[in-house]
């Protein structure tokens, strides 16, 4: 079956199963493996549209279930979809609103017919349905749209997880069958918990219709991080070659890299705005919190190795005040390099994929993407230092509240 994309393989790396590829959307063409940052409510937190085109952004993530209650269907056909409302001539993937519903879990009842909520806005009922969702992808006019899952904790039980996959082919079926004539494409789902027999039902089903691409779901939703990375090979090797594979919610720019050495082309995150709103970066001397005094009188660059324009123009010490006055250019300064250092990331990753010299690369990046600022290093005391492992295991393991920020 062929895919509305064209995509195309370009190269595979030896000894491992990245790729780079290229496939064509209705407005560009798409260069993978790619990161999309997330504007949820059609706009990246803190970021100019023309901010984006200029780091390298290729496809914005933008959320149904949030402009389904604001602004509304009505509000895109009127003024002719997302890319004219936002002012943004490049591509557009729609997730389908699976998410929000699963993470609100007391507010929402499940049924065959779909889910119904209550309006976080007004408090009105609503069902969110395989055809309410399409129907609202193709007012929104993006030009990927995801079909309606039911998503469950990775951690469920077998028999919640078979329900769930039931309901999820189901669903997969009606979207389709909604998405009619429309030029639009359209990705399925795999589901299936942390089940390897799961994942291979589903990734069965889904895959003998004629979807454009494949998402793998319910990863970064309760799991440990060696159990994501696993069940993500498993599945991505479940996939046709010949298609889109996109990791949902994930995540670190390590937890992509890994990903990426497993088969996977497309990934979405809020961490790089979320992050920078918090004071947190990531560069090539690890993860930096610019909250930190140590950077109150440093007149360093943010990151040496980065040609963002915040790192060009800008000093720690600058940016240590603005994150510590809470103001918002911080989070505009500092969520413009991260989303660059994804880029860059991505980019790198790709030329080395064309190039014969991915392994290299992954374990040249291995090294310092998983460090916390290699020149200032934080000192811990032992209780602190466990406490702080602690901290962070369980953030690894937490649902990824990415389509809600």
């Amino acid at each position: 079956m062929t895919s509305r994309l064209k995509f195309q393989i370009d190269a595979e790396a030896p000894g491992s199963s990245a790729r780079a590829a290229t496939f064509h959307t209705l407005h560009n063409e798409v260069k993978t493996p790619l990161f999309m940052p997330v504007g949820t409510q059609a706009t990246v937190k803190a970021q100019l549209t023309r901010t984006l085109e200029e780091a390298g952004s290729q496809i914005l993530l933008a959320n149904t279930y949030h402009l389904l209650l604001r602004p509304g269907p009505e509000v895109f056909r009127r003024m002719g979809g997302i890319h004219k409302f936002m002012s943004w001539n490049r591509s557009v993937l729609t997730d389908s609103g699976g998410f929000q519903i699963f993470s609100l879990p007391h507010a929402r009842s499940i049924n065959e017919e779909g889910a119904t909520f209550q309006s976080y806005l007004d408090g009105r009922t609503i069902l969110l349905s395989p055809e309410v969702s399409i129907e609202t992808q193709k007012a929104i006019g993006s030009d990927i749209m995801m079909v309606l899952d039911q998503c469950v904790p990775s951690t469920a039980d077998e028999a919640t997880a078979r329900l769930a996959l039931g309901v999820t082919y189901r669903w997969a079926t009606r979207s389709l069958a909604a998405r009619g004539d429309s030029p639009q494409s359209m990705f399925a789902i795999i589901q299936g918990a942390l089940y390897p027999d799961l994942r291979r039902e589903s990734a069965a089903g889904l895959c003998e219709m004629p979807f454009d691409g494949f998402a793998i779901g319910g990863l970064a939703v309760g799991e440990a991080k060696s159990a994501r990375e696993d069940m993500c090979e498993f599945t991505a090797a479940l996939l046709p070659r010949d298609k889109p594979r996109y990791l949902m919610g994930v995540g670190t720019p390590l937890d992509i890299l890994e990903a990426v050495h497993r088969g996977v082309d497309m990934f979405d995150c809020i961490m790089p705005t979320q992050l920078a709103q918090r004071g947190g970066v990531f560069t090539s001397r690890g993860f930096l919190q610019m909250r930190r005094g140590v950077y109150k009188f440093s007149e360093e660059t943010l990151d040496p190795a980065c040609r963002c324009p915040t790192c060009a123009r800008y000093t720690r010490a600058y940016l240590h005040h603005l994150t510590k006055t809470g103001e918002t250019l911080g989070w505009q300064l500092l969520g413009k390099h991260n989303i660059h250092f994804y880029h860059q990331l991505m980019h790198d990753i790709r030329q080395s994929i064309l190039e014969g010299r991915f392994l290299d690369l992954y374990h040249e990046k291995r090294a310092f993407l998983h460090s916390v600022d290699m020149d200032n290093p934080i000192q811990l005391s032992k209780k602190a230092a466990r406490q702080k492992a602690s901290k962070f295991r369980k953030a690894q393991s937490e649902p990824d509240k990415n389509k809600q920020f």
